[in-house]
């Protein structure tokens, strides 16, 4: 299995010495993610679990987070934001505070595909992350990085908030020794009773309640409502393996799926992988990002393929992610986001909330624009894959609009063009930023072979330094046909492997 941190794999590797599937190991390993990797993820953000089976076909748990308010009248609606402006990714402005809150689903999902496709008990899937949030841990890179750029105007409003995360106001930051006894009183609980009391009992009380007093909207009615949805996954062939992501409402899936679908079977090269870039994020800008209902835009790009200028397109071919495989061949990839944070702590539960309605690229129409109950736009893409001689992947990605050309590449590389999986997660990547009308602007990591692509396709081009953080963390597990395990890991952010 890949992992944020050696905790998390850890975790991963304990559930199944229990008696765990794969499933089981990835759900473990997340639970240990939201503890271990505060700002980065939350367990009050959304989340897509893709699972392949040993038999069957391949789904995705859908537990993205959904637009709240119901009940609400139209004027509370605009209220509780702030705008904080963050030093991250080249600066970004953002929506924080409790209006910025979406109705969380990761924990329903987790529980529904432990419920599907677990084998240890659920107690013993939450226990590892009981033990780190109560013993303590030590933040990672990634994190403390994180914390350090954001932290004085996103984790600083908010009484509990600066509490955990700040020095008296100064983010913490790589090596600091963190513990949160609130949160692991609250995983006990869901340990013991399940998921129903984050939803339908006292902790949804104390979360709805808590938000309704600083004007945000999620209110008691969006939590008891809210449903997890079982969705089959969205393949496509990629040379001779079977590619499974995740479909509509999703953005990021879909998105990957067309990239992949538009790459072809041959040796991808840098050039074609930015034209491929450019028709497919072009098309998602004026169709996906403004859609109205994308259970009904993402079919549409899926059906569109013929029309995405397939003869201009040579035919050479703040979130956290969890992959795990076993041996029987089941697949599991789990990718969790809490958007860039809302910056608001629960009082005496531990739980920092989503801004999941405050990412300015998911949420084009407004802040609080769409109608309560509808399930918010994602770029996650977890991905699972499959070859007739049963070799079988599971990979994924966090960083927001990068996560689709992180996967693109990566899946490229190991699927068609001879590397093995760390390789191809190590190769040097780019990533198309699509601006108004036709401009378009390079991101890449030093190499020749992007050099050259960039200067014979002429376009505007910004290099980053090697590994940049920026163009994400890619973790991938893998079985072979023989039954062989191995892991890969990205040396963009801190990544931790296991294989037990």
């Amino acid at each position: 299995m890949a992992a944020p941190n050696a905790l998390a794999a850890q975790a991963g590797v304990d559930a199944v010495a229990l008696g765990g599937t794969a499933v089981d190991a990835a759900l473990a390993a997340m639970a240990v993610t939201f503890v271990s990797e505060p700002g980065i993820v939350s367990a009050m953000g959304g989340a897509f679990v893709a699972v392949w089976p040993v038999q069957g076909d391949p789904v995705v748990v859908d537990g993205n987070a959904e637009m709240p308010g119901r009940g609400l009248p139209p004027e509370r609606f605009g209220r509780g934001v702030r705008n904080v402006w963050l030093d991250y990714a080249g600066g970004m402005e953002i929506q924080a505070g409790a209006g910025s809150v979406a109705t969380p689903g990761a924990f329903a999902a987790m529980e529904r595909a432990h419920e599907m496709f677990g084998g240890a008990s659920w107690a013993q899937v939450l226990a590892p992350a009981i033990h780190v949030a109560d013993r303590g841990w030590r933040v990672g890179a990634a994190a403390g990085s994180y914390l350090q750029q954001v932290g004085e105007g996103l984790f600083t409003f908010d009484p509990d908030t600066r509490a955990a995360l700040t020095d008296d106001g100064v983010p913490h930051g790589p090596g600091a020794a963190l513990t949160n006894p609130d949160m692991a009183r609250v995983l006990t609980q869901l340990a013991e009773e399940g998921t129903a009391p984050l939803y339908r009992g006292d902790l949804a009380h104390r979360i709805a309640d808590h938000l309704q007093e600083l004007d945000g909207l999620v209110t008691r009615a969006d939590l008891a409502d809210y449903e997890v949805v079982v969705r089959p996954a969205t393949l496509s062939a990629v040379g001779d393996w079977q590619v499974a992501t995740n479909p509509p409402p999703s953005i990021g899936g879909p998105v990957l799926a067309t990239m992949l679908r538009l790459m072809g079977d041959g040796t991808p090269d840098p050039e074609t992988l930015a034209r491929v870039q450019r028709e497919v994020l072009t098309y998602r800008r004026d169709n996906l990002d403004t859609a109205a209902d994308l259970e009904v835009a993402g079919p549409e790009l899926l059906a569109s393929l013929d029309a995405l200028s397939l003869n201009r397109v040579p035919r050479s071919p703040n979130t956290a992610h969890v992959s795990a495989v076993d041996s029987d061949g089941l697949a599991c990839a789990i990718t969790a986001s809490s958007g860039y944070s809302s910056g608001v702590t629960v009082p005496g539960t531990g739980l920092l909330l989503n801004n999941s309605l405050g990412e300015p690229e998911l949420n084009r129409h407004g802040v609080h624009a769409l109608p309560p109950g509808t399930r918010l736009a994602s770029n996650m893409a977890p991905t699972t894959a499959r070859h007739p001689d049963g070799s079988t992947l599971a990979v994924g990605s966090p960083g927001a609009d990068r996560i689709t050309t992180a996967l693109q590449q990566t899946l490229a590389w190991f699927l068609c063009g001879g590397l093995g999986l760390q390789q191809a997660i190590d190769h040097p990547r780019l990533h198309l930023r699509v601006l108004a009308g036709d401009e378009v602007v390079v991101e890449h990591e030093p190499d020749p072979r992007i050099d050259a692509a960039v200067q014979a396709l002429g376009w505007p081009s910004n290099v980053h330094d090697p590994v940049a953080m920026y163009f994400g963390g890619v973790g991938g597990a893998l079985v072979s046909r023989e039954g062989d395990l191995s892991a890969a890991g990205d040396p963009r952010r801190a990544a931790a492997t296991a294989v037990g």
